[in-house]
This record gives C-alpha cells, structure tokens and sequence, in this order.
C-alpha cells in the first residue's frame, strides 16, 4: 500500500501519465525483450493464441476471444492484468480513476481547479484495475453506463441538469482498468448498441447529458462463435469497432489436456501424498473428453469443456480417498473401476443430440469412457479380433479361456495388496502385459491388466457384470446366465 501525496509531489518524482493501452505495451515489450513468461498457464496456447494476443495488444486493439466454452477465455482475459503497473496515481475520492494529469469528471476537476498542486493523491493497486460482468439478457444501459441518481439530486439540493447528479455504472468506474464483458451475444441487441461510442470515440453519454468523458479503457470480450449459438449474436457494428478477433481452441495432445487438468484440479497436498495416479490413468481421462468431441451423440457446436476433465479428476481422487477411509489403509492407487466415479462429471458437462438423449446421458457418459478405453487400448496391445479362428492362437486365447473356468471379482474397497493380488492370479494376463508393457512402471502395468479385460469385455470377449460395490469378469455364457 502506498501512502496518499500531493499533485505537487507526484509532479517532482518524475510520473509520466501514460494511457492504459500505453502502459500495457510497456510492460508486455519489457517483458519480451527481458525474456519473462507473458501469459503464464495458457498451456497449448503459445503457438497459436499468444502470438495473436501480443500482437492485438501492440496494435491498442480491444480484443474480442471467440471460442467454445472451457477454453480459457476468461483466464486470458484476467492474466492481462499482469501487464498492468503495479500502482497508479488518482485523485482522491474519485469514483472513476480520475488522473490527476488528465481529470475527466466535474468531481476532479473542480478539486483540482480548487486545490492545484495540494490535490490529495491516492494509489489504486493493479489488482483492483480488473472488472468483469457476465452479459445477461436483463442487463440494461443504467448498469453499464449510468443514469441519474434521484436521492442524489435531493441530498445535493441539486437540479437534474446537473452533472453531479449522475451514478456512474460499471464501464465510467473502469476507467483506466481492464473491463472484460463475458458472453457478449447474450446481451441484448439495444444494449450492445450502446458501446458504439465508447470503442469509437472512447466517451459517453448519460440520459442525454452533453457531456464528453474521454474514458481509458481496455476492453477483452468473450464470446461462442455466432453460429454455435441460439442465444444471440454480436451486432455488425460492434464487432466491427472490436480491433481483434482472436480464436481459442481445446488442447490439441494428450499431453497439453493433462498439464491443464493437474494444474486446475483442486487436490490438496495430502491427497496427493497418499493417492497414486498411473501416468496411463491421466491419460484415459483426458482422451474421455476427447471422445466426447468427436461422438455422435454429443453436440459439438456447445463443445465439451476442460471442465469435464478437472472435474472427473477430482472424482476420481474422491473415489480414491473414499477406499482409504472405508479400509483403512494409508495409501493408494487409483483403478480403472475407480472411471464408474467419473460419470457425473461427464453427465454434468456435455450437451446431447436428439440421439445422445435417447439413449441417455449415463448411457452415452459409459460409451465415451470405453471409447477412451479401447484407443489407450489398442495403442499399446495387438488388436483383438472379432472373430476367434478355430485352431489359430491369438495374444488372448488363453486369457479366454481361462474365463472358461474362473471368474474374478473386482471391488472398489479392495485395498491395493487385495485387488492387484487378484489380477496377479490370471497368468495369462501377466503374460499379455509383460510382453506388450514391459517398458511400463509397475503402476502402469497394474492398469494395464484392467485395461486389457475392459478392452475383452467391450469387445464381447468375456463379460462384465456390475453391482453397487464390484465388478465381476466371466466368460460371456456363464456372466449371462447369472444374471438370468
């Protein structure tokens, strides 16, 4: 916190007033040329949205971010504010971060008309330069721009001529500061028009007062692309005063899906000490999301947010942590089965085609997780043929038929030594892992011996029958018969 000065002591320390796009490009330039991250956590990004991001910021564009949801759109927004000057001078008692060097409302500058170089002086810290309204439908011009403030007319004993009369709304108070407006098609048509002359000319009006208040904005919008939406639209005339139109994009790897999932999932410091996630495990779950943006049943113009996977994991963490205190022991590992947990955070976060709600949400949530499934699946292990040729071997034949005879049951409060100490017992399913993984670490061997029999089940294989606390793999005659 800085403490309060007078003009004629801001004047003899040598402050330059700069504009906020001015200040913006300073930093973001300095930043550069000193080889510092700019926009720290925008994982799959640095080749695509930030070069496009830095370029609009040089050019003084405001910036409009077009994409589909859960692609950081907003993060973007709220990471400019590190390009903001740690502090900036404003006079005291300003409702709208009057300058000292250029006052804009009748407040400062009649202060300053009275006071001159003795005008108080406050600071207004970077964090506090960042606004951000969600557009609804009944937002209304009062509360982006203003209007007349009746009780302030009578306390002041003021006519409504007057311009002290007038409460600011959301825009004037963001002078000098960022102002992101999230899911801008959503606003209504006759309130978009009303940022015309703010983007153009950088002024307002207040319910017809002749008044010019050169505002210094930097505004970021957000927004799905119009032909993804029935919500509405951004005019033509407002797009156009919009200087940049940058798209953002979903991860394109694997790779890049998982370090935006650890670095967004919120778990603490001890679930992570005594719960294990295999490396194959984080992956399943980001190839879950990408399965739902591909299928069939799932509309792809509402997109399938990051969310969906930062939530699964920490379902499935939550899945993992409630085994320890059902069994009491001190560490575990996440499993295969521990996926079941994952469903609402699926179901919650997808938005289905006529077909995709025919079948159901859990149903289709099911179908992405053995989609996911298979194609870990068949990227480390010999394809499994559709049809078993009499007197020729597969990789899995044994492993068939030694469903012929036994059966195995899984449960989710199987400590870890009970569970893999069942898999352990299926030779021939150490063999197909040891010959196809063996490169793996035991963690990942372990899920891979899930793996192969998830793959065996969705394949017809052998079957897979579910109650609330196990699953239980036999041979398909046998699985169906007792369920009969």
């Amino acid at each position: 916190m800085k403490n309060d000065i007078t003009f004629k002591e801001l004047k003899d320390s040598g402050y330059t007033h700069k504009t906020i796009n001015e200040e913006i490009q300073a930093n973001l330039i300095a930043s550069i040329k000193a080889k510092e991250p700019v926009f720290e956590g925008l994982w799959g990004y640095e080749d695509t949205v930030v070069p496009q991001l830095k370029k609009a910021i040089l050019a003084g564009h405001h910036i409009n971010l077009l994409g589909l949801r859960g692609q950081a759109k907003t993060r973007i927004a709220r990471s400019m504010v590190n390009l903001l000057d740690e502090y900036i001078p404003i006079v005291k008692g300003s409702e709208i971060n009057d300058s000292p060097f250029h006052p804009i409302s009748k407040f400062a500058r009649d202060l300053i008309a009275e006071l001159g170089d003795e005008t108080p002086i406050s600071w207004v810290h970077r964090s506090h330069r960042f606004y951000e309204k969600l557009a609804t439908p009944d937002v209304n011009v009062a509360d982006l721009i203003g209007d007349i403030d009746p009780i302030k007319a009578a306390t002041l004993k003021l006519p409504y001529s007057d311009e002290r009369v007038l409460h600011y709304g959301m825009i004037p108070r963001a002078n000098r500061s960022i102002f992101v407006l999230n899911e801008l098609p959503d606003l209504q048509a006759r309130i978009q028009v009303s940022l015309f002359n703010i983007l153009q000319e950088g002024d307002i009006q207040i319910r017809g007062f002749q008044l010019r208040m050169p505002l210094d904005i930097q505004f970021v919008f957000t927004a799905n692309p119009e032909d993804y939406t029935n919500r509405g639209s951004i005019v033509t005339p407002l797009k156009d005063r919009i200087g940049s139109q940058i798209f953002t994009h979903y991860p394109k790897t694997i790779a890049l899906a998982r370090q935006i999932t650890e670095q967004e999932a919120l778990i603490s410091a001890e679930d992570k000490a005594q719960i294990q996630i295999p490396d194959l495990a984080k992956d399943l779950l980001e190839e879950v999301a990408f399965a739902a943006r591909i299928s069939e049943y799932v509309d792809a113009k509402s997109g399938v947010s990051a969310r969906l996977t930062i939530s699964a994991m920490e379902n499935l963490m939550a899945a993992a942590k409630l085994r320890l205190i059902e069994s009491g022991a001190e560490r575990t590992t996440v499993r295969l089965l521990d996926f079941m947990s994952i469903i609402p955070s699926i179901t919650g976060k997808i938005e289905l085609v006529y077909e995709g709600e025919q079948e159901g949400a859990d149903y289709v949530a099911k179908i992405l997780i053995d989609k996911a499934v298979m194609t870990q699946f068949e990227s480390l292990f010999p394809r499994i043929s559709k049809l078993e040729k009499e007197g020729i071997k597969t990789p899995y034949t044994d492993l068939i038929r030694w469903f012929n005879k036994n059966h195995l049951e899984l449960s989710y409060n199987d400590t870890d030594e009970e569970f893999y100490a069942k898999l352990d017992q299926i030779k021939p399913l150490t063999n197909v892992v040891e010959e196809n993984a063996s490169e793996l670490s035991k963690e990942d061997q372990n899920f891979c011996k899930e793996l192969v029999l998830w793959a065996l089940t969705i394949s017809n294989k052998i079957d897979k029958s579910e109650n609330q606390n196990a699953f239980t793999f036999d041979s398909p005659g046998i699985g169906q018969f007792l369920r009969n």
